[in-house]
């Protein structure tokens, strides 16, 4: 076969070699990859329990919109000379699709209408949306990155989604409000910003993800900033307002996303989006420590069958 000859132009010999077998799959992350990889993704976890208690702290001294770009500004400036000062390099044009997605779902669209819904919901009915977002993650990467879960990963993953929606819907009541709308609304964008970014991490550092998703946004934000301090009242910077502002900008929107992007790429996207069954009932922890809500009984009941399910999920083939 002479497609097949030695790749040696000198050589007038042709060496026969035994054909290649087919090319073994890439295995799946393993041992301390895996382990290290779930890390990150628990202090992902970890950082987003604080988003919904940072913000009403926010808001206890600033509106609605500033609170959202005054973070958001904040991030980007920080992406951002963390980007010059590593020299990163421009992602390449097939990255700036998935780029924008995350910014239209994680750094614009979720803390926009989460915002806006925690001005009239609590915290812990803010938390329905958070038990949610697992599956909607799950199914947009099957969908996106034709990525198939297995039966058993599914109904590990209804069970303790429904398990979280049920105790922070008979917690809170569970009345359709706008503020419902905004938090399903918020869902599905930040369902396609996860997906994305954790798709992008197997192709490029987490953080120049969100980095560059931030620094993309920052026309708008800068704007939106501006008009924000112009339209709504005067910031009050007390001590609650400034720490939930930067716990938003520095915590939940660059470092959280930076650390959840890497475990994401490391572990699978839909393994760990199921890390955050366990969010809603860490962010009603905060809760009640920093803002002084009562934490029901069922708490820790609907805590272990949540990490029962986790333990199934992680268990569980893709």
């Amino acid at each position: 076969m002479r497609a097949n000859d030695s790749a040696i132009a000198s050589t007038p010999i042709a060496v026969a070699t035994p054909a290649p077998g087919p090319a073994a799959p890439l295995p799946a992350p393993q041992g301390r990859a895996s382990g290290s990889g779930a890390l990150l993704a628990v202090l992902g976890v970890a950082s987003f329990s604080l988003t919904f208690p940072a913000t009403a702290w926010a808001l206890e001294g600033m509106a609605p919109w500033t609170v959202v770009m005054l973070r958001n500004v904040l991030a980007a400036v920080l992406a951002g000379a963390c980007l010059v000062a590593c020299r990163a390099r421009l992602p390449a044009r097939r990255h700036w699709f998935g780029i924008a997605v995350v910014a239209a779902g994680v750094v614009l669209g979720f803390p926009i209408l989460t915002t806006l819904a925690l001005q009239t919901s609590t915290t812990s009915h803010a938390a329905v949306v958070v038990g949610l977002l697992p599956l909607t993650t799950a199914a947009y990467s099957a969908v996106r990155t034709g990525s198939r879960p297995s039966r058993t990963f599914w109904i590990a993953a209804l069970v303790g989604a429904a398990l979280v929606i049920a105790f922070a819907v008979q917690q809170s009541g569970g009345r359709p409000s706008t503020g419902d709308l905004y938090l399903f609304a918020a869902l599905v964008l930040c369902a396609a910003g996860y997906g994305e970014g954790g798709r992008l991490a197997r192709q490029m550092p987490g953080w120049q993800v969100i980095g560059w998703a931030l620094v993309l946004s920052l026309p708008l934000t800068v704007l939106g900033a501006a008009l924000s301090l112009y339209a709504e009242p005067a910031p009050r910077w007390t001590g609650h307002s400034v720490a939930g502002l930067v716990w938003l900008a520095v915590g939940s929107t660059f470092l959280g996303m930076m650390v959840w992007y890497r475990g994401m790429a490391a572990i699978g996207i839909s393994r760990a989006s199921q890390l955050q069954l366990a969010q809603p009932l860490l962010t009603l922890v905060w809760s009640v420590t920093l803002l002084g809500e009562h934490l029901p009984p069922a708490a820790l009941l609907t805590a272990l069958a949540v990490l029962a399910c986790i333990v199934v999920t992680q268990r569980a083939r893709s």
